[in-house]
Order: C-alpha cells, then structure tokens, then sequence
C-alpha cells in the first residue's frame, strides 16, 4: 500500500507541471505571434500619416515624400544634429473635413543612455493634410517627422 500512495502524489504533480508547461508554451506564441498595427485605409488621412511615418522611422525617404504635397515638401529646413527622434507614432484622434483634415499623434521619442538607462519623452502634435484630385496628401507635418532631413530614425 505504501508504494501505491507514494506513486500517487507523483503522477499529480507531473500533471500539475504539464498544465503549467502548456500554459507558458501558449502565452509565448500569444506573445510571439502579435504583429505590428493592422494597416489603416490607405484612402484616409490616418491611413496615409500611418504610412507616412512609418516611411520616415525606416528612413525611406521617397516614399514619405510621395505622400507629401509639393508646398510641405519645399518648407524643409532640415533637423538639429543629435535631436531624439521618434521611435512610435501612436494616432490620438482624426477630423476628417470636405477637403482637410487634421490627424493628431502622440510621438515617442527615446535617448538612449544616462545613469539609470534610457528615457522615453512623449509629445503630442497634428499633422494636415488637404485633398489633392482626390487624394489625401499632408500639407504640414510635425518637425521631428520630416522626411527632409535624409536620416532614417532608426539607429
């Protein structure tokens, strides 16, 4: 009888450690398989700043330019050497009018090093944007994403 007790607790806590075992497995491929954001409606004004920004953290500069109106695009004044740039453009808001709009972002920056490692700094600004034949193009972005400057942000 001993032995058959003993052999009892045993099977249970392997049991236990399994369930425990599949749980992680699960929560890591919940955590490994998030992407990044879906992708707005390319016709909308948040749609292109999405796509806009996205250009301007990877350094494509081209493409940040094409969706640009040709006034935006000659008010370049190039950027401040060593300024943090944006690393996350989160969407706050979207008025959408007949012809303009306006899409408000919070933009993070972050600096890395310091005594107690890296800091985030966040900002909100608007971006506007105005009908093109059409088409929603930005007229006036804010100044850390300027697709100017020929610096991609990331590093």
């Amino acid at each position: 009888m001993d032995d058959h007790t003993a052999r009892k607790p045993d099977r249970i806590l392997l049991a236990i450690v399994g369930v425990v075992a599949v749980l992680v497995v699960v929560a890591l491929a919940v955590v490994f398989s998030r992407g990044g954001p879906a992708p707005l409606d390319e016709a909308s004004p948040a749609g292109v700043v999405q796509r806009y920004s996205a250009a301007v953290i990877d350094g494509d500069t081209a493409t940040a330019d094409s969706y640009l109106t040709d006034a935006a695009r000659s008010t370049c004044r190039g950027s401040y050497p060593g300024a943090p740039r944006p690393t996350r453009v989160v969407l706050i808001s979207t008025t959408e009018r007949a012809d303009t709009a306006t899409v408000r972002v919070s933009l993070v920056q972050t600096s890395p090093g310091g005594p107690f490692g890296s800091s985030e700094y966040e900002s909100e600004d608007a971006f506007s944007l105005i009908k093109v034949n059409g088409k929603w193009m930005i007229d006036q972005a804010p100044y850390p994403l300027m697709s100017c400057t020929g610096m991609p942000v990331k590093q």
